[in-house]
């Protein structure tokens, strides 16, 4: 039997109890005790699809107390859709960093924005822009809360728990919500999940399954700036490394099994001190009026390349506004901007933007809405 008190006295790390495939040589190599002074730190990064991560695995010497003590890196932008093979030197510069649920501390997860060899971000690199937004307003103290809805898929890409040979569940999905029992299914990765992102530093609100079944939601926040937007993106790549080992995968996309199924959508919830204040409701009724009056603009940025995959969402159906025109309302989730009760009898609180598709990036929204306040 493996004896933690050899790891201690030999100064090492140890992993005794990792939950994982059940594969006896698998679990052997994981239990091997890795010397103090090796930390492995995985960095994480969105690549040109700006829907996908990737990442990859360097050693340090030392267990890192902050951001300043990770060095920049680099990777083939070729290989990933980021640069072009002639010039395919992609930098990696640490933005965030997080514990690693699966190694476990003293090991961690570094989340990166990706620059070309010039400094100038990468297409997908919205981060630049929200991190110069933000700081523009830290003065008003900007919260997003954000809900990630999500689809898993089993080996044969059809939904978690939907009827072999291609079949459809009923078209009502009347139990699946907030569900139990054979209403929902994947219920083990969402646990994982919790603990995973919980571990990891994660502000991580909580989870429930969704209208469809085979999907669910995770929150993040309430967080002030950009930190809700950093922990969405790695609140995905948790969720997706939890997945590979049920052999089922994830997607965010807005309307994965067509126009009779409910859609995927990815809410923002906002406030700046000025909404949270007494009388927040002016400031508050204020923003929603711009969010509509730039709707046309903003719906090209709320899904995955040029939005356009979330109209097949915003039908009208489901709790849903319609893709082309905005309104907001009180306890209305047919709304494109809902407010809650609450916010309006307490006459200050925040608003919930409703149209972000669940492939949208969240720095891209979050620019976007700390711009009605500057």
């Amino acid at each position: 039997m493996f004896n933690q008190t050899v790891c201690k006295l030999h100064h090492y790390h140890c992993s005794t109890d990792f939950l994982g495939p059940i594969n006896a040589s698998y679990v052997h190599y994981l239990k091997l005790p890795v010397p103090k002074n090796k930390i492995l730190a995985t960095y994480v990064w969105i690549d040109g699809t700006g829907i996908k991560l990737r990442s990859k695995d360097r050693v340090l010497d030392k267990e890192p107390c902050d951001l300043k003590m990770i060095p920049k890196w680099s990777f083939d932008g070729s290989s990933t859709g980021q640069a072009k093979t002639n010039d395919s030197d992609t930098l990696l510069i640490p933005s965030a960093m997080y514990q690693d649920p699966f190694r476990k501390s003293p090991h961690v997860i570094i989340l990166c924005e990706t620059v070309h060899g010039d400094g100038s971000p990468t297409p997908t690199n919205h981060r630049a822009n929200c991190a110069k937004i933000l700081s523009s307003i830290t003065d008003q103290d900007p919260w997003f809360g954000i809900e990630q809805e999500y689809t898993m898929f089993n080996e044969e890409k059809w939904p978690l728990g939907w009827p072999g040979g291609r079949g459809y569940p009923a078209l009502k999905n009347k139990y699946s919500y907030c569900g139990i029992g054979h209403h929902v299914a994947g219920r083990e990765i969402v646990e994982c999940h919790t603990r995973a992102a919980l571990y990891s530093g994660i502000d991580f609100g909580g989870s429930n399954a969704e209208v469809m079944k085979g999907s669910w939601e995770f929150q993040v926040g309430t967080t002030p700036g950009i930190k809700a937007a950093d922990d969405l993106w790695m609140g995905r790549y948790l969720l997706e490394r939890v997945a590979e080992n049920f052999g089922v995968s994830i997607s965010y996309h807005p309307k994965p099994m067509g126009k009779d199924q409910p859609g995927i959508g990815c809410h923002h919830n906002f406030s700046v001190n000025k909404m949270r204040c007494d009388g927040g409701i002016a400031e508050i009724e204020r923003v929603c009026k711009i969010l509509c009056e730039n709707h046309e603009k903003y719906m090209k940025q709320y899904g995955l390349g040029n939005g356009e995959d979330n109209r097949k969402r915003l039908t009208g159906k489901f709790e849903t506004a319609s893709f082309d025109t905005c309104k907001w309302g009180v306890a209305d989730r047919a709304a494109s901007i809902r407010l809650q009760r609450s916010v309006v009898a307490e006459n200050k609180g925040f608003l919930e933007d409703r149209r972000p598709a669940g492939d949208c990036d969240p720095y891209r929204i979050c620019a976007l809405l700390a711009q009605t306040c500057k």
